[in-house]
């Protein structure tokens, strides 16, 4: 689970994560990916950046505990959370999340917990940079 403040590369952290944990190799049968990019609009208005905020210790407990909830809930054998804060622009990843496991079966329902957990608890707060204006986004749960 990692907090990150500047921009990254999803597919370069996957690869980077899966080479430090020599263990995995050959156990894991199904990995699967979400990421979640930053669009440029919103409720119909033109969105040029956003904020996002949090409480580092908070968030780091929150992240870990949906981890842990997967892995009692599916046999998997690992995850990656990596998740933005500070200032995001359109088309930067916001969010990865990866599961691994011995079956797609298990991985795929996994991930989507994680991502719809992390969206309905996670303690991020979003402010909108709009045309010439800033607002602050009420948190929602679907897509």
């Amino acid at each position: 689970m990692e907090l990150r403040g500047t921009a990254f590369d999803p597919w370069q952290e996957l690869q980077a994560y899966q080479h430090s944990k020599p263990e995995l190799a050959g156990k894991f049968g199904a990995t699967s990916i979400f990421i979640g990019t930053m669009r440029d609009f919103n409720d119909g208005t033109d969105v040029q950046a956003m904020t996002l905020e949090h409480y580092p210790a908070m968030t780091q407990k929150h992240l870990r505990t949906i981890s842990s909830e997967a892995q009692q809930r599916w046999d998997i054998l690992d995850t990656l959370i990596i998740h933005r804060y500070g200032e995001i622009h359109p088309s930067e990843p916001i969010v990865l999340l990866a599961v691994w496991s011995l079956h797609r079966s298990e991985s795929f329902p996994a991930c989507r917990y994680l991502i719809e957990e992390l969206k309905a608890r996670a303690p991020f707060w979003k402010q909108e940079k709009v045309k010439g204006d800033s607002r602050w986004v009420e948190k929602n749960t679907p897509g």
